[in-house]
């Protein structure tokens, strides 16, 4: 399976849990923009990056690049992902999301890693934003309803 398709599956899984939880879904045309969905939360517009993981069997955990790459026939430009509110990590092997403020996101390395094995003591830094779709509302509620 290609990259290209792996990111398609991981966001329509995205659009499926947002339908689900009576979120509108708005769709870029084209992938251009730095970003790949705006969800509709009760009326506050979140732009969304998606981000498929992939397993490293060396290291026995998930991974995803957290920079934004755009090529042409000269050169590889890269930077991070500024311009949007949340970014969605997907481990479709594992039906699990990760959700993370951009201001998060961002502040990784280049790369970020996902444990998902029960043999590690302590929980890593990121488990706070395994399945955390309470963040997204959280932040549509205080964007609705400024101090």
């Amino acid at each position: 399976m290609d990259t290209k398709l792996k990111g398609d599956i991981a966001e329509q899984a995205v659009v499926l849990f947002a339908l689900k939880a009576n979120w509108n879904v708005l769709h870029p045309v084209g992938d251009r923009l730095p970003y790949d969905l705006v969800l509709d939360v009760d009326g506050v517009l979140i732009k969304v990056q998606v981000k498929s993981a992939w397993f490293d069997s060396k290291k026995e955990n998930y991974v995803v690049d957290n920079r934004r790459t755009k090529t042409n026939r000269k050169k590889m430009v890269r930077s991070t992902y500024q311009e949007t509110d949340f970014a969605i990590i997907y481990i479709q092997d594992l039906d699990i999301f990760y959700i993370m403020p951009s201001s998060t996101f961002i502040n990784y390395g280049s790369e970020i890693h996902l444990v998902e094995t029960s043999k590690r003591q302590r929980k890593p830094k990121s488990f706070e934003f395994r399945n955390a779709w309470n963040l997204i509302q959280q932040w549509a509620v205080s964007v609705e309803m400024p101090e």
